[in-house]
């Protein structure tokens, strides 16, 4: 079978970004209520069950890709860069859950949504991490695994708070959320070393390196929800805020690249700064940045689905890699 009679052996696990946006993006909404009246209640709930939807759809097509390619499958969890974004299925379960409590649902179901995306995050870590242990590999594909899509996998056990202590789990919560304050620094600090010794990874992944942004602002959500108080949180927007100004310059190299799926990393980092902030100032001179943040951030993630759409569409995306992402990277 040849690849143009077999798009779908091509989506990798690298397109639940989508759900992740779009789930950030509800919650963005969801945080403006104060500022915008039930009217972004309303939206944010649209804006949610479109991303339940894009995560059905994803779902059942990973399954007939997974009979029909089984081959394709294996081979995403073998790559240095692809494996690390099977993450993106548990963590948009758990924020899937979130959405849905925000927008005032609860019950077994949504608690067992929570579980399952909690419990398969944290064995998804666990074997990203196992796979540093193997020396022989890791000679070979440890540089071009470093990239800021590591933060997925390790990184967002710190989501599990945001559902997780309205659902009454707040033991659990506290539990994963520090794996993943854990590994933070220690993930950035991998990043800046590669770096300094084999430069920055290649073009097509560059706007993954707004996934900077996501930890401190994720963190700060989180630690809102365990109720510290707002002076530390503010210090994690600070962070994350820096974040956005230290990559705002890669903008215009970024606007020049091909349209594809890594431009997805761009959209929940940014929703979830847009979230913290508007939770941090519901009134006053920070508010304006937050709607302006919120503007933003819709109009980014629009002119994202609006570019997928057309990729389809056009056949330029679920295509092969022209020049595999490893080889670039290593």
């Amino acid at each position: 079978m040849t690849t143009s009679r077999a798009p779908l052996k091509h989506l990798a696990p690298g397109w639940y970004a989508m759900v992740m946006g779009l789930t950030g993006l509800s919650l963005a909404w969801h945080a403006a209520v104060p500022l915008l009246g039930e009217g972004a209640g309303a939206g944010a709930v649209v804006i949610g069950a479109l991303a339940a939807l894009v995560f059905a759809v994803l779902a059942g097509a990973g399954v007939w890709r997974l009979r029909r390619h089984p081959e394709a499958w294996a081979e995403d969890l073998r790559h240095p860069v692809r494996h690390v974004f099977v993450a993106a299925i548990p963590i948009s379960l758990i924020l899937l859950a979130t959405a849905a409590i925000a927008a005032g649902l609860d019950g077994p179901l949504i608690e067992g949504l929570w579980w399952l995306g909690a419990l398969a995050q944290l064995s998804v870590t666990a074997w990203v991490l196992s796979r540093w242990w193997r020396v022989g590999a890791l000679a070979g594909s440890l540089w071009a695994g470093l990239t800021p899509a590591l933060f997925i996998p390790i990184v967002g056990n710190v989501l599990v708070p945001m559902a997780g202590v309205p659902l009454g789990r707040p033991e659990w919560s506290a539990a994963q959320f520090g794996i993943g304050l854990l590994f933070w620094p220690v993930v950035q600090v991998l990043l800046l070393v590669r770096v300094a010794h084999q430069g920055v990874w290649p073009d097509r992944l560059l706007p993954t390196n707004f996934i900077f942004i996501a930890p401190p602002a994720v963190v700060g959500l989180s630690l809102l929800r365990f109720g510290v108080p707002t002076l530390v949180v503010w210090a994690l927007w600070g962070v994350a805020l820096f974040s956005l100004l230290w990559m705002l310059p890669l903008l215009r190299r970024i606007a020049a690249l091909p349209f594809g799926m890594p431009h997805w990393g761009m959209s929940f980092p940014l929703a979830a700064l847009t979230a913290l902030t508007l939770r941090l100032a519901p009134s006053g001179p920070l508010s304006t940045l937050g709607i302006a943040l919120l503007a933003a951030t819709s109009l980014l993630i629009a002119a994202l689905v609006l570019a997928t759409l057309r990729g389809l569409r056009d056949g330029s995306l679920l295509v092969p890699e022209s020049v595999p992402i490893a080889a670039a990277a290593a």
